[in-house]
């Protein structure tokens, strides 16, 4: 059987609430909880030489959290990005943030700035933090700058992925979403038209990169087939074709 490259793998980090509240905690500590569970991940994906790791930190919809929340949410991708700088640049990974960072505090925008900055000419797994991202605003977005920039120009499938906001990571090979519900929550939209698609009960402080692997080597042998037949199928069909075309002929 053949083997599929999975080259861009997107994961929503669902869960961190439930899991902390289920133990009678506030919903911030399982936030604190599955903020370590990321650096592993991290980690297993470069080892499995994958292409593209994005990772949706926070949504658009995210923002009619609690304050309180969403000021840990901040602290955690601050404290994050300090603490692995000296990995990522070591590892040769190339960070970025996409989505609407205006409102994070001036210090942790020029944190991302210099480590965008620095790992900028890596040439590795390259890892993106969705942050104040949708996968809606990301397509408007993408439309309307073409429309500024080319009026009067018909957009074409190819023009608009050019537009999107990180068009060099391409579409996504495999989204898993963890936590135990399924859906993809207006994420990388665009991106995961053909994506397969992959939902876990296990929640983010729980997630380990033994499953993440497994998940990464069970999706690998799935049969891709972008709209088309399976192989199996087209070769019943050929089949079926020579014997339709042999009862015709002796008909």
């Amino acid at each position: 059987m053949a083997v599929n490259k999975l080259e861009h793998i997107a994961i929503i980090m669902d869960g961190n609430g439930r899991w902390a509240q289920t133990r009678s905690h506030a919903r911030v500590w399982g936030h604190i909880r599955g903020s370590k569970i990321v650096s592993n991940i991290v980690e297993e994906a470069d080892d499995l030489g994958v292409r593209a790791l994005t990772l949706y930190a926070f949504s658009t919809e995210n923002w009619s959290r609690p304050v309180t929340e969403v000021s840990v949410l901040f602290k955690l991708l601050k404290k994050f990005l300090i603490k692995e700088r000296k990995r990522v640049l070591k590892n040769n990974i190339q960070f970025k943030v996409m989505g609407d960072t205006s409102k994070l505090p001036e210090k942790t925008k020029e944190i991302i700035a210099d480590l965008e900055n620095d790992s900028a000419n890596n040439t590795g797994l390259k890892l993106t933090f969705a942050f104040g991202y949708g996968g809606r605003d990301e397509i408007v977005h993408a439309t309307n700058r073409f429309i500024k920039e080319n009026p009067g120009k018909e957009i074409t499938e190819e023009l608009l992925q050019s537009y999107l906001l990180l068009p060099e990571l391409g579409d996504v090979d495999l989204l898993i979403r963890t936590g135990g519900d399924q859906r993809i929550s207006n994420f990388l939209l665009w991106q995961s038209a053909y994506a397969e698609l992959y939902f876990t009960e296990t929640q983010w402080p729980d997630f380990k990169k033994e499953e993440f692997r497994k998940i990464y080597e069970f999706v690998s042998l799935r049969e891709r087939r972008f709209g088309n037949i399976s192989s199996s199928d087209l070769q019943n069909s050929k089949k079926k074709a020579i014997e339709n075309k042999e009862i015709i002929t002796n008909f």
